[in-house]
């Protein structure tokens, strides 16, 4: 397999990673890359036909890879998932929590359906798949790593208020579980991200994906790449050296201290724009 642009070869060699929302975005990305770098990896979300591609590019530069579908949201799911990367490899070293999800609206207008749809992925699903991983194969196996992907919540996330309080509460987590853990050699590591250039960004209104770039400090967007290198290295055996920390990656934008909504990220009256929602059915 090609190797990694900026990793030895064999990093990973020999380690089973497994990585949930593998099918798109930097989950995709993140797969590959691990791939690269030596590991076999399993990647998992909701739409099989995503995840088959993510697998074939995989496959396409000679690395291995498997794909199973299923709802992390589900203490039962989550178990599931882990159990068959077992069934398959026999061994689960690295778990990148990777699924999330949110919309874009003002605080006010928040619907309790929406909020507990956000936790339940970004919270609820992150807890169900870290606990499956330490219970059947890490905490057994005597070592593991799982790395919690969020967004950066660090100075609030104003038209976003839902998953501003979920990362916060993972990131929470992170540490929580990383101490509790730590003496079955299970290390546990957050990454903030800030803003990337992936086809998420495409779900949002215009004024929002022409002004976000603006938004940040250093005036451009994330790469995929960039991300997905940061959870390798945190996959690495330096990894555990990260134990319980939050590691940000977002072009200092927790250095931003501006007015909201920035400027042109506003609509003509200057009023935070709403993310339009799919009618249920």
């Amino acid at each position: 397999m090609d190797g990694s642009e900026i990793f030895a070869p064999g990093l990973l060699d020999g380690k089973v990673a497994l990585v949930t929302g593998g099918g798109t975005g930097l989950g995709r990305g993140t797969a590959l890359e691990l791939a690269r770098c030596g590991a076999s990896v399993m990647v998992v979300g909701r739409r099989e036909e995503l995840l088959r591609r993510s697998v074939e590019e995989i496959g396409a530069e000679g690395g291995s890879g498997e794909w199973v579908a299923g709802d992390v949201r589900s203490p039962e799911e989550a178990s599931r998932l882990v159990r068959t990367a077992l069934d398959r490899y026999g061994r689960l070293d690295v778990l990148v929590n990777n699924a999330g999800g949110q919309y874009f609206t003002p605080a006010e207008a928040i619907a309790a359906k929406g909020w507990r749809a956000v936790w339940r992925l970004n919270v609820d699903g992150t807890l169900h798949m870290a606990r499956a991983a330490h219970r059947l194969a890490m905490g057994p196996a005597g070592g593991g790593t799982v790395v919690n992907v969020t967004l950066s919540p660090h100075h609030g996330m104003p038209g976003m208020a839902h998953s501003g309080s979920a990362r916060a509460a993972v990131e929470a987590l992170t540490r929580e579980l990383a101490e509790h853990w730590s003496g079955d050699g299970v290390a546990v590591v957050a990454v903030a991200a800030g803003h990337f250039d992936t086809e998420a960004l495409d779900k949002y209104p215009e004024v929002i994906r022409v002004g976000t770039a603006r938004s940040i400090p250093a005036q451009r967007l994330g790469t995929v790449p960039e991300h997905a290198w940061l959870v390798a290295l945190l996959a690495s055996p330096l990894g555990r050296a990260f134990n319980g920390s939050v590691v940000t990656l977002d072009g200092a934008r927790d250095n931003w201290f501006g007015p909201w909504p920035p400027p042109g990220m506003a609509g003509e009256g200057g009023e935070v724009p709403a993310e339009e929602r799919r009618a249920a059915g």
